[in-house]
């Protein structure tokens, strides 16, 4: 009877999540199925052990609900070889593969893409599972509902696509996210080995172009913050959190919205990103205090005034925050003359931006704001003021 086995495989990378992927082994012939999960060698170590796999409770129920796919997963294996079993004629791992596959691709994209994304929510990725919706209803409307299979994703389609996308009026910004995350989930599926990968994408522009200045200098921020504004009006409420993520060296809203409590101890304030998982330490400072004081959170186990209702989906409330608060910190930089359509966003630039112009090393940056790797800084940093460059041109001239 065949055998299987759940495996892990870590990343050559020591701060990136490694893959978990499925052993069949039928009379000596091991093939393999990957899960498409990732997570972190520790977290693996601990997660069949009953122990706690992590502090933060975002991961855990991510980790707990990952560990449940699983199961289901390899309950799906187990039924298979036992129908397999049940017919009394041979068969080979291979045909274990092909069945688990099979029940995987019923229909095309649209389905595995659906699929994909029921699978992110369930495992609490609810930020991709978001971002994944809204390429495939793009994509839906390209193809005017029409189905298409994994198998016939080829390069005329996606150049065909991003004409659409042109046509419509987006940037090539904007049509390399739609195209960057039709290629992630089609990725996916190469992934599972439901497809072979065709390079599909290798004619359309998948790239980032060096974007419009976001970040803002050190003046621009004192005068949000000095900006006359009816105190705890939704104006104000917009500011203090802007100045907020200043404060804690560009924290994104998402990471600030789900902050407890419990995580500011000893005068740090200890946080996981959102995005990457990387977990983060933030000296406490006064400026920051001033802003949690200034409300009441004690019905909640939150530290800002985010997500207040228990009752109510914690992830639909703070994106009606985020909505209002951005809204709300334009009609400021309107007020306040800023050329730019001030965000969030623009907190965390600002910061990067500042702490270059500081003359504070790249790796240090990088490591503050929680990136990946130093490239992903230098993308923040690419859009700096080019004044910063004419001073040094100048200087370079003037002696001549």
């Amino acid at each position: 009877m065949a055998t299987i086995k759940v495996k892990f495989r870590p990343s050559s990378i020591s701060i990136k999540e490694g893959t978990v992927f499925y052993q069949i082994i039928h009379e000596r012939m091991a093939r393999q199925i990957s899960a498409g999960y990732k997570l972190y060698a520790s977290e693996w170590e601990n997660l069949f052990s009953g122990q706690s796999v992590s502090e933060d409770m975002e991961r855990s129920r991510y980790l707990s609900n990952l560990k449940q796919r699983i199961q289901e997963d390899t309950f799906r294996l187990e039924r298979i070889i036992s129908e397999l079993e049940g017919k009394g004629y041979g068969y080979t791992s291979d045909d274990v593969v092909q069945l688990y596959r099979s029940a995987l691709t019923t229909g095309g994209f649209f389905t595995f893409a659906g699929q994909l994304i029921d699978q992110l929510h369930q495992v609490g990725r609810h930020r991709t599972a978001e971002t994944y919706t809204t390429v495939l209803n793009s994509f839906r409307r390209f193809r005017k509902n029409r189905e298409v299979l994994i198998d016939s994703i080829d390069s005329e389609l996606m150049m065909a696509y991003e004409s659409y996308l042109k046509n419509t009026g987006l940037c090539p910004n904007s049509t390399s996210y739609y195209m960057r995350n039709i290629r992630a989930i089609y990725n996916r599926a190469v992934e599972k080995e439901i497809t072979v990968q065709r390079f599909p994408f290798k004619h359309v522009y998948t790239g980032v172009d060096k974007t419009v200045k976001r970040a803002v200098p050190l003046d621009v921020i004192r005068k949000i913050k000095s900006l006359e504004l009816t105190i705890r009006s939704s104006l104000d409420y917009a500011r203090d959190m802007f100045m907020f993520s200043f404060y804690t060296r560009g924290m994104s809203f998402i990471d600030m919205a789900y902050l407890k409590k419990t995580d500011l101890s000893g005068g740090v304030l200890t946080y996981r990103r959102k995005k990457t998982g990387q977990r983060l330490l933030i000296k406490w400072e006064p400026v920051m205090q001033a802003i949690v004081d200034k409300y009441d959170t004690s019905e909640t186990p939150y530290l800002l005034p985010v997500i207040r209702n228990h009752a109510s989906d914690d992830r639909r409330q703070y994106r009606s925050v985020a909505h209002a608060v951005n809204t709300n910190l334009k009609a400021i930089g309107q007020k306040l003359g800023i050329p730019i359509p001030l965000t969030m966003y623009v907190a965390r630039h600002a910061w990067a931006s500042i702490a270059w112009s500081k003359n504070i090393s790249l790796s240090v940056i990088s490591e503050a704001m929680g990136h990946d790797s130093e490239s992903t800084t230098r993308i923040y940093l690419a859009s700096l003021d080019s004044t910063m460059i004419d001073k040094a041109n100048h200087i370079i001239l003037k002696p001549l």
